[in-house]
């Protein structure tokens, strides 16, 4: 049987402090089974998109560690940036790539949904195919008032 492979893009509210970032995919590049491919900071946006690829547990293990690691450093009362954002950890999409399902990798989004929510008690909001509720098909719905006013929805 042939491997299946899913990549993992989050966008971290993080993009000017190099140590903070570091600490963030250094968590990624620990799990076995994950290759990070890219990570991307940009400066204006506070912002950090990460690129990396594996089998859908290794993934998942990876996007979840990172995402607790973005929750620990990254202060969201002060960071601020030209991006809308939602939390330290803003997008956490995951795209099929090699002999797996969307449908499949939905499952793997909620199931990585799940963990968050439950362990580290973060709020999660799945969107676009991964969500079973069309009010919130649009990231940009999800998104609107930010960071800030999300305390109001």
């Amino acid at each position: 049987m042939t491997n299946q492979i899913i990549e993992c893009v989050p966008n971290f509210s993080e993009g000017v402090d190099r140590e903070i970032i570091s600490r963030i995919t250094d968590e990624i590049a620990l799990v076995d089974g994950v290759k990070l491919l890219n990570v991307d900071p940009g400066k204006d946006a506070n912002r950090t998109v990460v690129t990396f690829a594996g089998e859908p547990a290794a993934v998942i293990e990876a996007a979840f560690s990172a995402i607790k690691m973005a929750g620990e450093l990254i202060d969201m009362q002060t960071q601020k940036g030209t991006h809308p954002r939602m939390g330290a950890t803003d997008v956490c999409p995951l795209i099929p790539v090699s002999n797996i399902t969307l449908d499949e990798t939905g499952e793997y989004a909620l199931q990585l949904a799940r963990k968050v929510g439950q362990e580290l008690q973060i709020p999660v909001y799945l969107y676009e195919h991964s969500q079973t509720n069309a009010k919130r098909n649009n990231l940009a719905a999800i998104r609107a008032g930010e960071y800030e006013g999300f305390f109001k929805k």
